[in-house]
């Protein structure tokens, strides 16, 4: 297995080189993202000739902070959640402490930072770091619980950041209406994953007033690209489509679990849009997938795990179970 699948999913070009194949020839259950993307037909088109619109940019997130239920004004569009906790960690310029499992970013971003223990308190005014649901192992928390561990990171000095990339399948679960000022919470939201359209590169930074606005200062007057808006604004607004997609998706989780489960493994998470397998031989169920060009997300530092993203159809999920079955 070469390094290029153990940094993060989606190389399927890579995969094709090493396994065979083209990049088309695979299935490709390397990321966490929907596999029936918000239908981009339903947006309107967009402009090319023209700069993006700053109130299309006070539209979208108007649009984006009422599906999270924060505060618009705090609200601010990104190019992408990654990208953003990278500036926020400059911005912050303290050490990190991030999770176990975790994002590689969520330690990548601080130019100092080590890991942490759940409801471990940091006592030198660190910024912590967490998703919730966490990736790769799909934990899902009660927000009672974070706000729980934040209330004693700040009153310790620090800050937490709370990835929510994976939260539109949870709404129930954000804390993103807790962010407010003084409170030295901040909130990262994806566009890219529940709507399927991670190419996108569009997310969301909800902080206190004063960080929110350096944030904005830093990402100057175009933080997004025309479409963006245009996408994000309607695939927000689209009320009927977000409540079928989140009663779709654990269905189809649930049919990739009888599919794990009849070949022997025990899949683990929440998180209806990926599920996390331990205690198995990831080198060897990671390339027994490869020969079938069926791409999986495995961990460098975890060699007993790995992570299938959810099949599209049962035309791909039967595909994932004869390789299982067969290979």
């Amino acid at each position: 297995m070469t390094s290029a699948f153990l940094h993060h999913g989606g190389r399927l070009a890579e995969a094709a080189r090493r396994f065979g194949g083209e990049p088309g020839d695979w299935l490709d259950l390397s990321t966490g993202l929907n596999p029936v993307p918000w239908p981009l037909d339903r947006a309107p088109a967009t402009d090319w000739t023209a700069l993006p619109d700053p109130d299309a940019l006070a539209a979208l997130e108007a649009e984006a902070a009422r599906h999270f239920g924060a505060d618009a004004a705090l609200t601010c569009a990104v190019p992408g959640s990654e990208t953003a906790l990278r500036l926020l960690a400059g911005m912050l310029d303290r050490p990190g402490r991030a999770l176990v499992p975790a994002y590689r970013t969520h330690a990548e971003a601080f130019a100092r930072s080590r890991p942490i223990a759940f409801a471990q308190v940091p006592q030198d005014g660190e910024v912590v770091v967490l998703a919730n649901p966490n990736n790769p192992d799909g934990l899902l928390r009660a927000p009672g619980d974070i706000l729980g561990w934040h209330a004693r990171i700040a009153a310790a000095g620090g800050w937490l950041i709370a990835d929510e990339a994976f939260a539109d399948c949870h709404p129930d679960a954000s804390v993103a209406a807790e962010v407010r000022p003084g409170a030295r919470l901040i909130v990262l939201r994806s566009f890219g994953k529940f709507f399927g359209l991670a190419g996108l590169r569009l997310g969301f930074v909800i902080a206190p007033p004063t960080l929110a606005a350096r944030l904005r200062l830093l990402l100057g007057s175009w933080p997004v690209h025309a479409a963006a808006l245009a996408i994000g604004r309607a695939a927000y607004a689209d009320a009927e489509w977000t409540a079928r997609t989140r009663a779709d998706l654990p269905r189809r989780a649930a049919a990739l679990d009888a599919v794990l489960e009849r070949s022997g493994l025990t899949p683990q998470g929440a998180c209806p849009l990926f599920r996390y397998l331990t205690g198995c031989d990831a080198q060897a169920l990671f390339a027994l997938l490869a020969e079938a060009r069926i791409l999986t997300r495995p961990f460098a530092e975890r060699p007993d795990t790995l992570r299938l993203g959810v099949p599209t159809d049962p035309a791909a999920l039967d595909r994932l179970s004869r390789a299982l079955r067969h290979g």
